[in-house]
């Protein structure tokens, strides 16, 4: 493992063309990637100190036995299963000035530290919850759910609050607590009119736990919003579930590098043309993460989906026994 580079604050970018973003910086980023995710905040958060982590997660406990005087008494072994989460680079390219390499280190990632953390946390959601932005991961909250056929279409019930806790029977009927919600933030108006049989909100924002944070509530459980362009609303308009199932490894080390002659082609200019750093005397910084996605058990989850949608009559859970590429292993 690389050890984490230590910058004084006059070490200058010009001399330090790549390396690893000062531990400030990056822990930083992490903490704002954290707080524009969805998925990060619902999660299950686990620290990898190299590019896979296996688990061992509780499948079969031992049983308990009615016995006879004197009889014998049965005896039964705990079942685990052994997932191995992979962590996977995430990166970002970030053009700015020329000038920016006569800056300190820690300023210009100071600067751009905006930039790479909403980079981040956009891509983040896109591949955990639905497979979108090139995802590297073979499976998703969404179709972990799908697959297990826990889902239900807006409209089944005559009132959206019926559809929701509809929603949450799935989970509870594969044995799991709903321990909360994540939306995209244009649900919202449909939640606050949401009223129960007193007239009482089931939607409720600004409640303060007992940490002094703040965080809103459907059915009395945490319901996060996703504010970053990452929901695909033509699959889902809320995800249900017991987050503990849902297994994000976080490396934090952020490395970067300077890049000084590039062709951008990713960036258009005006001119239709691709973005030349050489041509526009400009440099740009590539910073890169690693981590990694799991979701454990895809009964866990359930989806409220748009009207219309076709779901599986049947389903199984098939978050176990795939390829190393997907994030698991048997």
């Amino acid at each position: 493992m690389f050890e984490i580079q230590r910058f004084a604050d006059t070490e200058y970018l010009k001399d330090n063309l790549r390396g690893f973003v000062p531990a400030p910086v990056s822990s930083e980023i992490i903490g704002e990637v954290t707080r524009g995710s969805t998925v990060l905040r619902q999660s299950h958060v686990e620290q990898m100190e190299s590019d896979s982590k296996r688990f061992s997660v509780f499948k079969n406990g031992v049983g308990a036995y009615w016995v006879d005087e004197a009889g014998k008494i049965g005896t039964s072994v705990p079942q685990w299963e052994h997932p191995e989460i992979f962590a996977k680079k995430l990166g970002v390219i970030v053009p700015t000035t020329r000038e920016k390499l006569d800056d300190t280190v820690i300023n210009v990632f100071q600067t751009v530290q905006p930039q790479i953390a909403e980079a981040f946390y956009k891509a983040i959601d896109e591949a955990c919850l639905f497979g979108g932005g090139g995802s590297p991961f073979n499976q998703n909250i969404y179709s972990v759910a799908m697959a297990c056929g826990n889902a239900v279409a807006l409209g089944t019930n005559a009132k959206l609050d019926l559809d929701i806790s509809d929603v949450m029977a799935l989970v509870e009927a594969k044995g799991f607590d709903v321990n909360g919600f994540v939306s995209n933030i244009s649900f919202k108006n449909q939640l606050r009119k949401l009223r129960d049989s007193n007239g009482n909100q089931l939607y409720v924002q600004g409640i303060t736990d007992k940490g002094g944070n703040l965080y809103d509530a459907l059915y009395s459980l945490p319901i996060e919003f996703c504010r970053n362009n990452a929901w695909d609303a033509t699959k889902a308009l809320c995800i249900a579930g017991n987050w503990e199932y849902s297994i994000i490894g976080i490396r934090t080390q952020i490395e970067y590098e300077i890049l000084k002659e590039a062709t951008l082609t990713s960036i258009t200019m005006s001119d239709s043309k691709p973005l030349s750093l050489a041509e526009r005397d400009m440099v740009a910084v590539k910073a890169t993460m690693r981590l990694g996605f799991l979701p454990i058990k895809g009964d866990a989850f359930a989806v409220l989906v748009p009207a219309g949608t076709t779901i599986p009559s049947t389903g199984s859970d098939t978050t176990s026994g795939t390829t190393p590429g997907s994030g698991t292993t048997p």
